[in-house]
């Protein structure tokens, strides 16, 4: 069977054509949604003809609505509508606005807006404001400001972001030596500096030790 071919729509359909035209669909489309619906048949001159009244009817239908939609999108740009969400206190709502949200939204103020006609470009998880694309066809589009509201009071302006720590300011170095952090790393501070220093003092003990006892050992030498 051929992968496409052509059909007579009997009814409107939308993305595809309006009644009375001839179109190209693949096979697949045909066999699963136009024919067993009675939407589209084979074509034929007989038939083409039969459908011409109800075809030059959609097509008043189609400019009237393409009329409408014009003037609905002069309308809805810059237009403001208001949801209220549940939320937890940061704000984060209890579930994302959907178009089905927004589209109902609209409709309440006699828009005339499917869901699908609802690009959002971001998910709406959040109290805030938003800016929401409204294109009922490719080359018609409004931007809508949504604004997205708690179902109570909230103290945003009072959750405070931890401050960032300023950096210390590194010590002043002796004259002649370089200030920490230039040559080497920074000796630790306080009492680690103490230990480290003792330590080091207790290291250089045994050298003297054992200057003594090569004298020691000389002493010892002449005796004999």
């Amino acid at each position: 069977m051929a992968k496409s071919f052509q059909l007579l729509l009997t009814e409107s359909v939308d993305g595809l054509g309006i009644v009375g035209d001839v179109v190209t669909v693949r096979s697949g489309y045909a066999r699963n949604y136009l024919l067993p619906r009675e939407l589209a048949t084979e074509p034929s001159e007989e038939r083409v003809k039969a459908l011409a009244g109800r075809r030059e009817e959609a097509q008043r239908e189609m400019a009237k609505r393409r009329s409408d939609r014009e003037t609905m999108v002069e309308k809805l740009e810059g237009f403001e509508i208001t949801l209220i969400r549940a939320c937890n206190d940061l704000g984060h709502l209890y579930g994302s606005v959907t178009q089905q949200d927004i589209a109902q939204a609209l409709n309440e103020q006699h828009f005339a807006v499917k869901p699908r006609d609802v690009r959002l470009n971001q998910t709406i998880k959040r109290v805030g404001h938003y800016e929401v694309h409204i294109r009922p066809e490719s080359d018609l589009e409004a931007t809508v400001k949504l604004a997205v509201n708690a179902d109570r009071p909230l103290d945003l302006d009072k959750i405070e972001q931890p401050a960032a720590k300023p950096m210390p300011e590194p010590e002043a170095a002796p004259e002649g030596e370089a200030p920490a952090g230039e040559e080497g790393e920074a000796k630790p501070k306080g009492k680690k500096k103490a230990k480290g220093d003792a330590e080091d003092a207790h290291d250089e003990k045994p050298a003297k030790k054992g200057d003594g006892g090569e004298k020691g050992e000389k002493k010892k030498s002449k005796k004999e």
